[in-house]
């Protein structure tokens, strides 16, 4: 029965599964797509710490599993960021794309700048803040106190290892992260 359901799945009939780059001394480096995940195994550059349940049928009806988290075997040194750099999608990353105004969730969300940028204010993070476009529009460009609206988060820059996890969290490999003891709960 699991032949005949691998032998109609093929590489480019697989979703996008996500993998774990570890550099050589086990810290985070990256997280790759399936691809090129098994590109690097190939190329002997990474060793598999630990195998996800998806397979995907390969070339001569080889079965491949697909890798959850790597290790590079050479140590690659990295020029590590001291923040988060600021864009929209890392604002909605931090704000777990729930709307700062009225709590709504959802991946259509925008960018509010709380204090508007024709009224002095800047584009950053803890200017910034996750909005539906419902609040949006009836915010316009007013401060949240003109308004007569306020924000239930108090916006900040997130430092790269909180980002990390949510990121992490929000691919849905946070809880293989725990699992593995990478980080705690």
């Amino acid at each position: 029965m699991m032949t005949a359901v691998l032998e109609q799945v093929t590489a480019e009939d697989v979703p996008m599964s996500q993998c774990i780059l570890l550099n050589a001394d086990y810290s985070f480096m990256n997280v790759v797509d399936w691809k090129r995940a098994l590109k690097l195994v190939v190329n002997q550059k990474a060793t598999v710490l630990s195998y996800s349940e998806r397979r995907i049928l390969g070339a001569e009806g080889l079965v491949m599993r697909i890798p959850a988290v790597m290790k590079l075997i050479k140590l690659i040194r990295s020029v590590y960021r001291a923040r988060v750099p600021f864009s929209k999608r890392n604002v909605l990353i931090r704000d777990g794309f729930t709307c700062a105004y009225c709590g709504t969730k959802g991946s259509k969300m925008t960018m509010d700048h709380i204090i508007p940028r024709s009224k002095g204010g800047g584009s950053s993070f803890e200017n910034c803040v996750a909005c539906c476009r419902r609040c949006n529009t009836l915010k316009g460009n007013r401060t949240p106190s003109e308004a007569h609206m306020y924000l239930q988060i108090r916006p900040k820059q997130p430092t790269i290892s909180e980002f990390l996890r949510l990121r992490l969290k929000r691919m849905g490999i946070h809880d293989l992260w725990e699992q593995l003891g990478m980080i705690g709960s």
